[in-house]
């Protein structure tokens, strides 16, 4: 049987990259998808994949950083397929300034895509999940919950941050077989990156600082989404799993 036969997923981000990845591979192991993307072209697009795939779905373009847009994401998941057990909060951004130069407006944006609406559709989600007996909470953060680098305290501390959510939400919700986990991605070549890694003299650098010597792919984080999503992982919440090709191995 497919391994989320019966599931009802939100999968924000689903334009592009990740997000996209796993509403099709979700989708291919029986999960319904109410999925939501900034830009209406990508959602429109992972929508016609998606029926092409004969995937039960639903498509939003909607800013997952606004306040309505949890609610009614939800809402959907409710109206058309009576429940939800799944949430793939995937959607992020990132920025790139010092920390005495970096525009607080900069990083308010940062934080409230990468962090306020994890926060806002896990609060959301939570009565539906508790009324369908648990389920399970996917959360995309980046090595550099763990990690930083120049230019990145915005992301780096809005990462941490989905890291320490996630855990509070495993620990609170626990009891009512809900799971809460995320993964930290390294590389991955997805729409956000694109622009560096497609210059070879940048990709050669990242593929040559992973113990894999080579970039992760979007597909590459579905597979580890829809372990912590299915039955396989329904011992494991509260965990982070770092998905990064061996990034972090050395310093």
């Amino acid at each position: 049987m497919a391994r989320l036969e019966g599931q009802v997923a939100i999968i924000t981000g689903a334009g592009s990259g990740i997000g996209r990845a796993c509403a099709l591979l979700f989708a291919a192991e029986g999960a319904r998808i109410v999925h939501c993307d900034l830009a209406s072209e990508s959602t429109a697009e992972t929508q016609r994949l998606l029926e092409r795939q004969g995937a039960e779905s639903a498509a939003l373009a909607a800013d997952i950083s606004r306040e309505e847009t949890a609610p009614e994401l939800v809402r959907l998941a409710l109206e058309r397929f009576g429940k939800l057990t799944t949430v793939v909060n995937n959607a992020g951004t990132g920025s790139n300034a010092l920390t005495g130069e970096l525009p607080l407006a900069q990083w308010d944006r940062v934080h409230n895509v990468n962090l306020r609406a994890q926060f806002m559709l896990i609060k959301a989600a939570l009565p539906a999940m508790i009324k369908a007996g648990g389920g399970s909470i996917v959360n995309v953060a980046s090595v550099m919950a763990e990690a930083t680098d120049y230019g990145l305290a915005a992301y780096c501390s809005s990462k941490a941050g989905v890291a320490g959510l996630t855990r509070t939400v495993a620990l609170e919700y626990g009891r009512y077989g809900i799971r809460a986990n995320y993964i930290m991605p390294g590389p991955i070549y997805t729409g956000m990156t694109r622009a560096n890694f497609d210059r070879e003299e940048i990709r050669k650098v990242w593929e040559k600082k992973t113990a894999l010597k080579r970039l992760g792919q979007p597909e590459d984080m579905a597979r580890v989404a829809l372990f912590l999503a299915s039955s396989d992982a329904g011992y494991v919440t509260g965990a982070g799993i770092r998905a990064d090709g061996g990034l972090l191995l050395r310093t």
